[in-house]
């Protein structure tokens, strides 16, 4: 039997600029998530993937020998290497993939990738599952995230 999963509505975590432009959002707990997910594991995930961010644009040595590396070769560089940005983006992809998986999708809610939204805002999807077979909305929640 088909079983689906229809949008209910979009939470949305703003990002936080009381600390600068450095990308973190705000870890306020949205009340259109009360009975949806505990408090500390939204809590948990947003910090998370603050300190991402925070490691993803820190200024150290091997950000500088990539800007010398880039300049000497007329940014020539980067076609055949990834930044180390680059690759602190991947691992905040997988971050929230995996925790789509664990935690957000059983309940019904899907996180997206903040990069998919301009880095303005944390998005988070709430669905409602409907059908009439014995599976959670979870196991509807992969064609959910595909077709977005």
């Amino acid at each position: 039997m088909l079983h689906t999963a229809s949008l209910v509505t979009k939470v949305f975590i703003q990002r936080d600029y009381s600390e600068g432009t450095v990308c973190r959002f705000q870890t306020k707990f949205p009340t259109e998530l009360d009975n949806r997910i505990e408090k500390a594991l939204l809590e948990q995930t947003v910090k998370t993937l603050n300190s991402y961010y925070v490691e993803a644009e820190k200024v150290g040595g091997q950000s500088y020998l990539e800007g010398c590396l880039a300049c000497a070769t007329a940014y020539i560089v980067f076609l055949c290497m990834e930044t180390r940005y680059e690759k602190v983006l991947k691992k905040i992809s997988g971050y929230i993939q995996e925790q789509n998986e664990k935690i957000y999708a059983p309940r019904g809610l899907l996180l997206t990738d903040p990069i998919e939204r301009g880095m303005r805002v944390l998005e988070i999807s709430v669905f409602e599952g409907r059908g009439s077979s014995g599976s959670s909305p979870s196991s509807s929640m992969s064609s959910c995230s595909t077709a977005q």
